[in-house]
């Protein structure tokens, strides 16, 4: 296991390689910070709970594609009581790091600026590690290895697909992959270069 502390708040990323039988997992930081605090007390579960109740989670689904049109991957959004559980796989994107964020419209018309900017209701910069960052929206990057195909998850803390910073009200929401890495700190996109992919979330 990887650990990278750079703030008291993280995404958990899982992947797995084809072949490998036990993925490994890091934990990705996604505060302001560089340092390493102690990180702050954990919330407790039935502070959670007593704002949100488990009939009000939602599930959603994306179809991720690229530029042709040419399906190259899928991700499912699971409400839970700690965030918006993302889960997904890629394939055929290059190896290598690609930026991947929340966009706030739920259109994906190739080359993919439909998609608006990144899920930002809160008004911030981008990136984890700019101090006035960061955007709801921000995510790890995803590292394709050589096989070409990969398995994701993220926990994305304060988000959720309904109510207050819910993606499916409004313009929807979209999940848009780009062609080179986030550097988490340069605004409004971490320097990831152009739009590689992109799938509308949907419900259901």
């Amino acid at each position: 296991m990887h650990l990278m502390h750079l703030s008291a708040r993280h995404i958990v990323v899982g992947f797995l390689v084809a072949g490998c039988s036990n993925p490994p997992v890091q934990t990705v930081p996604i505060g302001p910070s560089t340092a390493s605090p102690s990180p702050a007390p954990a919330r407790p579960v039935a502070a959670a709970r007593s704002t949100r109740s488990a009939a009000s989670f939602r599930t959603a689904t994306a179809t991720i594609r690229d530029a042709a049109g040419i399906r190259v991957g899928d991700a499912t959004f699971t409400d839970s009581y700690a965030g918006l559980i993302i889960a997904g796989s890629v394939e055929g994107l290059g190896i290598g790091a690609h930026g991947i964020h929340i966009h706030d419209v739920g259109k994906c018309d190739a080359p993919f600026t439909t998609a608006g900017g990144h899920f930002n209701p809160e008004k911030r910069k981008h990136g984890f590690r700019n101090p006035e960052g960061h955007h709801l929206g921000d995510l790890p990057n995803i590292d394709v290895p050589a096989s070409g195909r990969l398995r994701f998850e993220f926990l994305v803390p304060d988000v959720s697909l309904g109510g207050e910073n819910g993606l499916l009200g409004g313009n929807g929401a979209a999940l848009v992959i780009h062609s080179t890495r986030d550097d988490f700190l340069t605004d409004p996109a971490g320097n990831s270069g152009a739009r590689l992919a992109c799938g509308v979330i949907v419900a259901g």
